[in-house]
């Protein structure tokens, strides 16, 4: 009786409990991948100067991203090895995507990754093509 009963707390707890972004994961996840695939091949252990990770991270964003949490109230903190964990990383994107693109401009996401939040559209265009054509 123990077990049916715990199966259908899990079940429901499944199906009722879905992650904080889980519908931005699914919208954001054509960009992420792509960007994933642009930045580092999907190597987690990518690392280029400061920028680590299969989505090249730097130190400065992680920052930004505990800010953000701070301003909401959250207790959740990132480090800075999380920029070696893909889910985190996700979660990261999305976070600064919620804060400076809340109308999930596709464009604006993808030269703000490579450029920041005020990217020059010149200097982002080359990244901005390669993610494209790895979102094909």
């Amino acid at each position: 009786m123990n077990i049916k009963r715990n199966v259908i707390i899990l079940f429901l707890g499944l199906v009722f409990c879905q992650p904080m972004h889980a519908n931005s994961h699914e919208y954001w996840s054509k960009v992420i991948n792509a960007i994933i695939h642009v930045e580092s091949k999907g190597d987690v252990n990518a690392i280029s100067g400061s920028y680590v990770g299969p989505m090249q991270i730097a130190p400065i964003l992680v920052e930004e991203c505990n800010q953000i949490l701070s301003e909401k109230k959250s207790q959740l903190r990132y480090t800075l090895d999380d920029r070696f964990n893909i889910y985190k990383c996700k979660e990261m994107f999305i976070l600064f995507q919620e804060k400076y693109n809340p109308t999930k401009n596709v464009e604006w996401a993808i030269r703000a990754w490579n450029g920041g939040p005020k990217f020059k559209i010149k200097s982002t265009n080359s990244y901005y093509q390669k993610v494209l054509a790895a979102m094909k």
